[in-house]
């Protein structure tokens, strides 16, 4: 098949409607890692992919969803950059906690100058 058509797809989908959603979603597994159900031969777009798979019949609306069903949970290498950060956050706690405040405030300073209140004119 040198194309792929609408046509192609909609012999085995039964509305545009359907199509574009059961595209969708194959692309989406296949930019998550869910190897191809086909040869990728010309090393086509996902889109392309998926609508290939679509208009031979390998990927259905009934067979998509025991697809994502399978695949795995999520890929393990961002997990591990989240959890580095999360230690490297723990450490920058665990630090700001223990540094003593070097002046203790007794109340008695003032930080902020208060101006005095405007003096209202006299009421006559």
């Amino acid at each position: 098949m040198a194309r792929v058509t609408v046509e192609d797809c909609l012999a085995n989908v039964d509305s545009r409607f359907t199509l574009v959603h059961l595209a969708v979603r194959r692309v989406l597994q296949l930019r998550h890692g869910v190897p191809a159900a086909m040869e990728n031969e010309k090393d086509n777009k996902e889109v392309v992919l998926a609508l290939r798979e679509i208009a031979a019949g390998v990927i259905t609306p009934e067979n998509i969803r025991l697809i994502e069903e399978s695949r795995p949970a999520q890929i393990q290498e961002p997990m591990a950059e989240v959890e580095t950060q999360r230690s490297e956050l723990r450490e920058i706690i665990e630090e700001a906690g223990s540094i003593a405040a070097s002046a203790e405030f007794d109340g008695s300073a003032q930080f902020l100058e208060e101006e005095p209140a405007p003096e209202s004119p006299p009421e006559e």
